[in-house]
């Protein structure tokens, strides 16, 4: 093969593929609708052109033969004037258009039969023209399902690629640690601003455990399982663990003391009048 021809053969390959691509179903059915109804309307001036031929020549013949039955009444008029000669020129006369009239009327009955196919010939082409604009309705449908098919297929494709998802997931992590980090600076903030020390013992006198307390011997009670707790026992203020183990060392040691004295002792206490005894006065 030369090069010409394979030069040829690759612009008529490249050409083609780029008319197969360009080409819309859709368009392409309105556009063999158009030539086909542009056809049906030609198809139908060439019937109409036919159909007045044939109505001439029918004329035609039925004038031919209205001369005929013409000369025929003039040969009997001349026969009963007893002129046969007449009679005989009438005669040959209206031989004449009678073979004039066979000619049209054979004529006529040609073009009559050819009007007739054409009749069935256009109606048969406008009856297939109202079946393709239903398919072509139909086509167009099946095109635009296809279509939506094929954007849902490219979607859902789409979908099945987890980046999309993950980018989500990624975001999302980033906003929980911004909102972390500002919690984490708030709670640094209010910590380098204030005496941490002082918080400290705010939150030991605040008497969240003897609430706690007073609420479960409440319950103990309300079970029947110890005593109500009394007001004075709900209203004393929180001791603090320095203040308690202190009485809790006391409480020994005057125990102790108490059952160190004698007999005789303690009715020597009993016996003395405390009242007699001056306090000291005041500096």
């Amino acid at each position: 093969m030369g090069i010409f021809s394979r030069l040829g053969s690759l612009i008529k390959s490249n050409i083609n593929d780029l008319i197969s691509r360009a080409e819309d179903p859709e368009k392409m059915l309105n556009q063999v609708l158009l030539d086909m109804q542009n056809s049906l309307v030609e198809s139908r001036k060439q019937v109409a052109v036919a159909i007045a031929d044939e109505k001439r020549l029918q004329k035609q013949y039925e004038v031919e033969a209205e001369k005929s039955k013409d000369w025929e009444r003039k040969a009997m008029l001349a026969v009963r004037a007893g002129d046969d000669a007449l009679a005989k020129e009438a005669l040959m006369r209206k031989q004449e258009h009678e073979n004039v009239g066979a000619q049209f009327q054979q004529q006529w009955l040609s073009q009559k039969a050819a009007v007739d196919k054409l009749k069935d010939a256009l109606r048969l082409l406008n009856n297939k023209i109202e079946e393709a604009k239903r398919k072509k309705n139909i086509l167009v449908a099946r095109k635009k399902r296809a279509e939506a098919q094929k954007t849902i297929a490219t979607t859902m494709s789409g979908l099945s690629d987890t980046s999309a998802f993950d980018t989500f997931d990624r975001m999302a992590s980033k906003i929980d640690q911004l909102e972390a980090e500002a919690e984490a600076g708030s709670e640094l903030a209010g910590e380098m601003t204030g005496d941490t020390l002082e918080s400290k013992f705010q939150k030991l006198e605040s008497g969240g455990s003897v609430h706690a307390d007073s609420a479960l011997l409440e319950l103990k009670a309300k079970m029947g399982l110890g005593p109500a707790p009394s007001s004075s026992q709900a209203a004393l203020p929180p001791a603090s663990a320095a203040t308690a183990a202190a009485a809790a060392a006391s409480a020994p040691a005057a125990a102790a003391s108490a059952s160190s004295l004698s007999p005789e002792d303690l009715k020597e206490l009993e016996a003395l009048d405390l009242g007699d005894v001056e306090t000291a006065p005041k500096k």
